[in-house]
């Protein structure tokens, strides 16, 4: 499934033995896009959920995506991703991709074997047999959940990690740097964040890496759920961006059992004030908080 890249800002990393899911059990992410001059394009949603469909306990991250208001006038688009976890390992183990634009209509998934470091591509329905592709070193993602799943690395300003990203039946060799620190507005309120850019500078570039364009996250650095506040795609022809509009915090069971990310007890690491997030109960009724 090849979609421009601007696309899929509106669709939808080496890691290391701290490896974890993006989100957690009940935790979810809504974004508001928008597209060079055009406000509210498309709205993202990333959402996760126990999935009790096998025997080893997994999680399933979906993303939603659609273009809005004008934008649908002129794009109409829809996708959706669903990405299994293995909770023991924290590793993506397959990944279904699906999107309609217009009257074209695009699928495929994808099945991980890390013994091996195979993976299998194939298009459901299609004509071609499944393909066997080979993995780098890694854990894979797409790129919207490793994205997501940088909040979960504690980066300090001017370090870097790499990262391994699957975009369609391609894994790209990305290395994330932090590269400054950064006041954001949201309709969430304003957060003090630090500014992560991905680069293509391990392999020879390519795709939209090739053209030029840029991609930033900006993660949270308030308190420790550091979320992901704001994404950003630059091309020549414009820019997209996604900022958080509404966020879920994950279920009381789950969010007893994490770990803050700093990997030090909550006890010993407080966190910090930070503004109320919708989805999050107040003490008492506030009317400065009735916009969210």
């Amino acid at each position: 499934m090849r979609l421009p890249f601007a696309l899929l800002l509106l669709t939808a990393l080496p890691a290391a033995a701290d490896t974890r899911p993006p989100l957690s059990d009940g935790e979810a992410l809504t974004y508001k896009v928008s597209w060079a001059v055009v406000m509210g394009a498309g709205e993202i949603k990333i959402a996760a959920q126990r999935d009790a469909s096998g025997a080893a306990p997994r999680l399933r991250v979906t993303t939603t995506t659609a273009t809005r208001g004008l934008a649908r006038l002129l794009l109409p688009f829809d996708a959706r991703a669903e990405s299994l976890f293995d909770l023991r390992t924290g590793r993506m183990v397959s990944l279904a991709e699906s999107s309609q634009q217009r009257s074209r209509k695009s699928e495929h998934s994808v099945t991980f074997d890390y013994a091996t470091s195979r993976a299998l591509y194939s298009v459901p329905g299609g004509e071609d047999k499944p393909r066997s592709l080979e993995l780098l070193a890694g854990d894979p993602l797409d790129l919207i959940n490793s994205l997501v799943q940088t909040r979960s690395w504690n980066l300090k300003l001017g370090e870097m990690r790499d990262a391994l990203v699957l975009f369609d039946d391609e894994f790209y060799q990305l290395t994330i740097h932090a590269v400054r620190a950064e006041e954001v507005e949201t309709p969430l309120g304003t957060f003090k964040t630090l500014v992560l850019e991905p680069r293509m500078e391990k392999t020879p570039p390519k795709g939209m890496f090739k053209k030029g364009s840029t991609v930033r996250v900006w993660i949270e650095q308030d308190d420790e759920r550091h979320l992901p506040v704001k994404f950003e795609v630059e091309f020549k022809i414009g820019t997209g961006v996604a900022t958080l509009a509404n966020y879920e915090p994950p279920s009381s069971a789950e969010a007893a059992e994490a770990k803050p990310a700093s990997g030090k007890p909550a006890s010993e690491s407080p966190a910090p004030a930070a503004p109320k997030l919708a989805g999050e109960k107040p003490a008492a009724p506030d009317a400065k908080d009735s916009r969210l």
